[in-house]
């Protein structure tokens, strides 16, 4: 019952600490609502291509935060309750879960959120450094080769099972458990991006301008 209790409690909290809403508060400090400009996404992206990068980079912060956040206080958590009935990396890998969940569907905007990626590698960099290594230089290439965000963006979270089966083999992983929770955010991220596989298609997508 306490093991129940605690990986609800986690699993709350956060999705609550994920649907923190960053890009659509820095459009709201802009005076827009992102959601009716550019693509319609609160991303970071679509932040930086509309607001430039004085509200782009620290929403990409943030939402990497959020992530990063989520696991280290779920596994602080876990590591000195009275009660060791969950271990630290399971509690935090839900605590992946859910906050990148809470990122994509927030609640407070009609479960209309970002698209998982900063979030995704913030939960990453807390439970698996190398992995999220990996997914990070794997996203610079991508992007530098096609400037394409969201082919980047793709190609990293379809890397990150690869390579965490890879490391799960090559035992530098605790169990298969990591591989899943790579499944899981990989089918997140490229479930939000499935409008960018149509503009792709249609050869409409944009590609990133600095600003």
């Amino acid at each position: 019952m306490i093991s129940v209790l605690i990986f609800a409690t986690v699993a709350f909290a956060s999705y609550l600490l994920g649907s923190i809403p960053a890009g659509y508060l820095a459009g709201r400090i802009a005076g827009i609502d992102i959601r009716d400009v550019g693509s319609g996404n609160i991303g970071a992206t679509n932040v930086t291509r509309v607001l430039g990068r004085r509200y782009g980079y620290p929403v990409f912060i943030l939402d990497f935060l959020k992530g990063v956040l989520a696991v280290g206080i779920s596994i602080f958590f876990a590591k000195h309750a009275q009660s060791r009935s969950a271990s630290p990396e399971l509690l935090g890998i839900v605590a992946a879960v859910f906050c990148v969940i809470g990122h994509a569907f927030p609640v407070w905007l009609g479960f209309r959120g970002g698209k998982g990626v900063a979030t995704s590698a913030g939960v990453l960099f807390g439970l698996m450094p190398l992995a999220a290594l990996i997914g990070a230089v794997v996203w610079v290439f991508m992007f530098e080769t096609t400037r394409y965000v969201s082919v980047a963006s793709i190609t990293a979270a379809i890397a990150l099972p690869v390579a965490v089966l890879v490391m799960t083999y090559a035992r530098q992983t605790n169990g298969w458990m990591p591989f899943y929770l790579c499944l899981c955010l990989a089918a997140v991220v490229i479930f939000r991006h499935r409008s960018n596989f149509s503009r792709l298609m249609r050869g409409t997508e944009p590609r990133f301008k600095r600003k």
